[in-house]
């Protein structure tokens, strides 16, 4: 398999990220869900965010990379079976998800320094507050963040539900093709 893509198929690295992207979304939405109920005394109470901000951090630089690697290579052309209103249905689709888990990732880093902290990464490197002290920005930003990790997960799920019907109606390779085969 090649690294860079070509006209008609995915490279490695697109899928690499493709597949990781979406692991660490609905691990991250599972974790957010799971924690925003943890009591003071829990043992992940603090744990919990600490995983959830870094994993996010993380997850922005390689959506910044993605973004970057996208930009420097080709896009594989649809199969020539699929409808013009699936083809532009996928491209907005895509486009979406790509500013929802941008304003999901942004909207979060706004909560963790609304107060002026820095956001450490595993300890393993500090981001600072861009923004300083913000008097009710956690509160807007987590609203933001809530109704779009919300949507992020529905538009993720219609976007499956698309690439299972290529799959197993249409019987086209546009499943396959994010597969590498």
């Amino acid at each position: 398999m090649q690294i860079r893509n070509t006209a008609s198929s995915y490279g490695l690295v697109a899928i690499a990220i493709h597949w990781l992207v979406a692991l660490v979304v609905f691990g991250l939405f599972g974790l957010g869900y799971w924690m925003v109920d943890l009591t003071y005394y829990h043992d992940w109470y603090n744990r919990a965010p600490d995983i959830h901000r870094s994993v996010g951090i993380l997850l922005l630089a390689v959506m910044v990379f993605r973004v970057i690697w996208k930009s420097l290579n080709v896009s594989p052309a649809s199969p020539p079976e699929h409808k013009r209103w699936e083809v532009r249905s996928a491209h907005l689709g895509h486009g979406l998800l790509y500013v929802l888990i941008f304003v999901a990732l942004v909207s979060g880093y706004l909560i963790s320094t609304a107060d002026g902290s820095s956001v450490s990464v595993f300890g393993w490197f500090e981001v600072p507050s861009v923004t300083g002290q913000v008097k009710g920005m956690e509160d807007i930003a987590g609203t933001v963040h809530y109704w779009t990790t919300w949507a992020i997960l529905g538009l993720a799920l219609v976007h499956a539900a698309g690439a299972l019907k290529h799959h197993f109606i249409d019987r086209d390779p546009t499943l396959r093709r994010m597969l590498g085969k």
